[in-house]
């Protein structure tokens, strides 16, 4: 059996700690997407890059995390919550990557917006994949809600 990949890009670390999460429980590799030019910190600052880069779909280059997939079959791809949909630099990785036939598992954290069309973006980016149902989490996850997450998608892992 290929190890599964746990992808995800996470500007205040609450993505980065689910996807952590994810990663010791089912025992996969992970691998953070970082874009050639970084956010700001400042918030305000911030939601107005990411609302022009969504709004023009653009997709940054990415410096680290886009090696080849190719030894996965399972890919778990994670993003914050903004502006209900996926941040850019994980629709860059997705882009870059035939990801057909692969097993797709969505999992997001947010403020209170839920998955937004973040599985549906994902699942019209991946229309060559099968899609699994994923988690989002409001803040940070705790370990016992991942845990039952994942239980219930083991056999789809």
């Amino acid at each position: 059996m290929k190890k599964a990949l746990v992808v995800y890009y996470s500007l205040f670390q609450n993505t980065m700690n689910l996807a952590f999460e994810i990663a010791e429980q089912i025992d996969g590799d992970i691998r953070e997407l970082i874009p050639e030019n970084n956010y700001s910190f400042d918030y305000n600052t911030a939601v107005k890059e990411v609302r022009n880069q969504i709004e023009r779909r653009f997709c940054p280059e990415l410096i680290s995390g886009n090696e080849s997939v190719e030894d996965y079959d399972t890919i778990f791809i994670g993003t914050p919550n903004w502006f209900k949909t996926m941040a850019p630099p994980v629709m860059s990785f997705i882009r870059q990557h035939d990801l057909s036939g692969k097993t797709i598992i969505p999992f997001c954290t947010h403020g209170g917006g839920g998955f937004g069309q973040i599985e549906n973006d994902i699942a019209g980016e991946c229309s060559g994949s099968i899609i699994v149902h994923g988690i989002a989490v409001n803040g940070i996850a705790q370990p016992e809600e991942v845990k039952k997450w994942i239980d219930d998608i083991r056999d789809k892992i």
